[in-house]
């Protein structure tokens, strides 16, 4: 488990700040795989095999389940006509990375 993990921070260059907001992101229901490959450059396979390594098993199974085909975890296959959710408390993203409220 841990190989797999270092393996992953390596060759991302993930800090441990990184990697907690990548496993936020992805536990998100509207954030799409491509936002944190966008942010982090962490592809989709990868980003399944960090959450699958880093929860306990039913918590992977549980969310594994919930994003399987899931149109809004795949921005191609989102429909914007309605314009993007943006949270009241979110801030600007600046040079890839989110600001956190202090």
């Amino acid at each position: 488990m841990f190989c797999i993990v270092m393996n992953i921070v390596k060759k991302y260059k993930l800090s441990e700040q990184d990697i907690d907001r990548i496993i936020e992101m992805a536990w998100e229901d509207r954030t799409p795989f491509d936002a944190i490959e966008y942010q982090f450059g962490v592809p989709e396979k990868d980003v399944i095999q960090l959450m699958r390594e880093v929860m306990k098993l039913s918590s992977w199974k549980m969310w594994r389940k919930r994003v399987q085909g899931r149109a809004t975890k795949h921005a191609k296959k989102r429909n914007f006509d309605e314009g993007r959710h943006k949270c009241s408390r979110q801030r600007a993203i600046s040079n890839n990375k989110i600001s956190k409220r202090v």
